[in-house]
């Protein structure tokens, strides 16, 4: 892993998912770790964990940092359980891979040509933050108007959403998981 940072952190349960669907757990990366990454929006590393090695998307915490979701297999086969501290290395990924698109989106972009168009012509980075603008969405009513705006922004030759702060830090938007007490 190129750029590699070792460090510590907690192993959380986030507070708000049922039981039957906690089946992650998440950690919050020490400021100084996201400070070598090259952006403060979602960003692909490479990660182990207990040598388990896998690739993974942080999640913007809103104050400048980055959290982590880990699958329970992973951290589980790691030896680690939640309110473990453990041992990480992270590294940023050479190229960030695509962005996995919505469906609501993707049918979205196949009903208008002129936008699907500029969305092809546009970089990884780019789409990224249109899929994390629209997933950030917190009411469907608000998610179909961002998909509906986007279609009309890319239409336009737009290729970067405007107005949309992929940190969080500036909108108070986004942040990390509440813990679980």
């Amino acid at each position: 892993m190129s750029q590699t940072k070792t460090f510590k952190a907690k192993l959380r349960s986030p507070a708000d998912i049922a039981k039957s669907e906690a089946n992650w757990a998440y950690l919050v990366l020490p400021k100084k770790i996201s400070d070598i990454l090259p952006r403060r929006g979602r960003t692909t590393v490479d990660v182990q964990i207990g040598g388990i090695n896998f690739q993974a998307t942080l999640e913007p915490d809103g104050q400048l940092s980055h959290w982590l979701k880990i699958n329970e297999n992973i951290y589980t086969a790691a030896g680690a359980t939640i309110g473990d501290v453990v041992s990480l290395k992270i590294a940023p990924v050479d190229q960030e891979p695509e962005p996995e698109v919505p469906p609501d989106l993707m049918n979205a972009l196949a009903a208008a040509p002129a936008a699907f168009s500029t969305w092809q012509a546009t970089t990884t980075l780019a789409r990224l933050d249109w899929v994390h603008w629209i997933t950030t969405a917190k009411q469907a009513k608000t998610r179909a108007q961002r998909i509906s705006n986007a279609c009309d922004m890319l239409a336009s030759g737009k290729k970067r959403v405007c107005c949309f702060d992929p940190s969080g830090y500036y909108s108070k938007a986004l942040s990390a998981p509440k813990e679980a007490d």
